[in-house]
């Protein structure tokens, strides 16, 4: 939740800070500002708006604001509503001190408390103003030293930008729990939340590790840990450029996302192979339980690899939502392993979740898309998706990633420990291989989805059903289309369908249901029996030539014919586009909807 930037060099501060918080306006987007320390008189000025990031340039146009030091910061409301009192930066009694915050500060009313017996005055409901009056009240005349002072005090998890006329020539980081990166540019250096804020300067950064405190100027770069001790840090090197983080002529993100599925998909399957862990499937074999934790969409990806993984690696597999997990009485011991998803690899409840259970004794593993994130550097082993940044706040390309490296490790697990025999995994392999392009067929249906998506855009609630490995993508399509169009819906297994929501379906309901022809498709055409003689209105995702289904549905989206346990890859990709369609043609903001963050990373 919310995003960080920091500028200090040689350029204006206030376009470098704008073009980052646009780039991470997916992080939050409730209110936005920036805090610069003022060429002319050396104060520090901050503009602030409640809304989006062209809100504050709207309010800024015109301005000449001069400075080479600033903080930007694009909020997700946690402590206090969207208003301009309570959108950072905050900025100290005195002045002297302007602070960004990503993060909660658990001990904060036990510090307000304080300083208000000692004179403060707090215009904000945020937790985050404690921070800048703590740095005005413990300043001993270095900055570094009083940083540290402050981040002992805090406790929780924050990522801290923080800036001060006394010492106008720095930027201090610090960094626990939420992500901080540090850009490295020719006589300036940068901080932010996450790595396209600033890719259009550097492709050169430092990621700081929880407890890391940096001291930046604008020609060095130096961390510390929080007893004041210098840390050696060894910089990463990116690849991506900045275009991927751009539309590339399509009208939202989510909808450029949702095309890249073929590429992404490719990318993931070439990438897993050329960097294929042994120690972990090694691990593997030894392993009789595997958890596997996540949110959201990524908890999703997580039910669809359970089934993956007890059929070829034959491990049993619990699926647990993260933030139920992390307070669970778990069952841990030497042979236990814990698979955490995540995208970002900064979830908070997923990383949490991951340590206390390393801590337990388990081993580790990490499934990110973000090369360096927390989570890829705290687990035991890592497996990456390789889908480049990821900008709409609902997850596509990032799922379908997940996905296909979920089958790669149950079938490299089940390749080693025995359970999979040579030729079948051969088979899956080169049926995996065909996936891109049948990706392909399935969006060039967009004009034919756009024209169903017309037909039930004023309905007030959805149903999706699905069977056995199809079930949790009838999850994936509710969430979806509850995230971004805020149309109730839920996603439920099939057969359960008349323990309960068959008494929801009437002539008003659709009902979309994923129907491919695997071998639970005379189950699933019951179950689509059952709601079309209630009148409910069918959609069907089915196998492509599959003439029977017709005859139940008002509207089919047809899919190509691939392998029973491939299907998952392909169904949830018309429910992407069905929900983007639907959202758009209602005109909301489907790269932001309300109420949601890319990266969740606060409990």
């Amino acid at each position: 939740m919310c995003g960080i930037i920091g500028y200090i060099g040689k350029r204006n501060a206030v376009p470098v800070l704008l073009y980052g918080l646009q780039r991470l306006e997916y992080r939050g987007y409730d209110s936005a500002g920036i805090a610069v320390v003022d060429n002319e008189n050396g104060k520090i000025l901050i503009e602030k708006q409640v809304g989006k990031i062209k809100d504050l340039q709207e309010h800024l146009w015109g301005r000449n604001i001069n400075g080479h030091l600033g903080l930007g910061h694009t909020r997700w409301a946690t402590h206090g509503s969207p208003t301009v009192e309570n959108a950072h930066p905050h900025i100290s009694q005195g002045g002297k001190f302007a602070i960004v915050h990503n993060g909660i500060i658990e001990n904060y009313m036990e510090l307000k408390k304080y300083l208000q017996e000692k004179g403060y005055k707090f215009k904000s409901e945020t937790d985050t103003e404690v921070i800048a009056h703590l740095l005005e009240d413990e300043y001993n005349g270095n900055l570094l030293d009083t940083a540290l002072k402050v981040a002992k005090k805090l406790e929780g998890a924050y990522a801290v930008g923080i800036i001060s006329t006394e010492e106008p020539d720095k930027i201090i980081a610090i960094k626990k729990g939420s992500p901080l990166i540090i850009g490295l540019g020719k006589e300036e250096n940068f901080i932010a939340s996450d790595i396209p804020a600033v890719l259009e300067y550097t492709k050169d950064f430092i990621v700081l590790e929880d407890g890391e405190v940096a001291l930046i100027t604008e020609d060095n770069v130096e961390v510390y840990n929080l007893e004041g001790q210098k840390v050696q840090k060894k910089p990463l090197h990116v690849t991506w450029d900045v275009s991927v983080a751009e539309k590339g002529g399509y009208k939202h993100f989510m909808q450029k996302e949702i095309h890249e599925q073929p590429r992404t998909i490719g990318d993931t399957l070439a990438g897993f192979s050329s960097s294929k862990n042994e120690e972990l499937f090694d691990m593997l074999k030894d392993i009789n339980r595997l958890y596997i934790i996540a949110c959201g969409t990524s908890f999703h990806a997580g039910l669809v690899g359970k089934f993956w993984i007890e059929k070829f690696a034959r491990i049993p597999v619990e699926v647990d939502y993260a933030s139920e997990y992390r307070y669970r009485d778990r069952i841990i011991d030497e042979k236990t392993a814990v698979l955490g998803i995540s995208q970002s690899g900064e979830t908070a409840d997923t990383r949490f979740a991951l340590l206390d259970a390393k801590k337990e004794g388990a081993k580790t593993i990490g499934l990110v898309n973000v090369v360096g994130s927390s989570l890829s550097r705290e687990s035991d082993y890592v497996l990456y998706t390789y889908c480049g940044p990821e900008i709409g706040v609902a997850a596509t390309k990032t799922f379908t990633a997940q996905l296909v490296t979920l089958l790669l490790f149950a079938l490299e697990a089940g390749l080693k420990r025995e359970t999979i025999s040579k030729e079948e995994y051969d088979k899956i392999h080169e049926a995996l291989l065909h996936i891109p392009s049948k990706v392909e067929e399935i969006l060039k249906k967009d004009d034919e989805i756009k024209d169903i998506a017309y037909k039930y855009m004023n309905a007030t609630d959805f149903l999706f059903l699905g069977r056995n490995i199809n079930y949790p993508i009838a999850l994936e399509g509710a969430l979806k289309l509850k995230e971004i169009s805020y149309i109730h819906a839920e996603g439920y297994p099939a057969g359960e369908m008349k323990h309960g929501p068959i008494a929801l379906i009437d002539e008003k309901l659709p009902v979309v249901s994923v129907i491919p022809k695997d071998r639970f498709y005379e189950k699933m055409f019951s179950n689509v029996q059952e709601v079309k003689a209630r009148k409910g209105k069918v959609i069907s995702v089915a196998t492509q030539d599959d003439e029977k289904i017709k005859e139940l549905s008002e509207d089919v989206i047809y899919i190509p014919q691939t392998e029973d346990i491939l299907y998952p890859i392909l169904t949830v990709i018309p429910l992407q586009m069905l929900s983007y369609h639907i959202a758009t043609l209602l005109g909301k903001d489907v790269d932001q909807p309300r109420n949601l963050a890319k990266t969740v990373t606060v409990e």
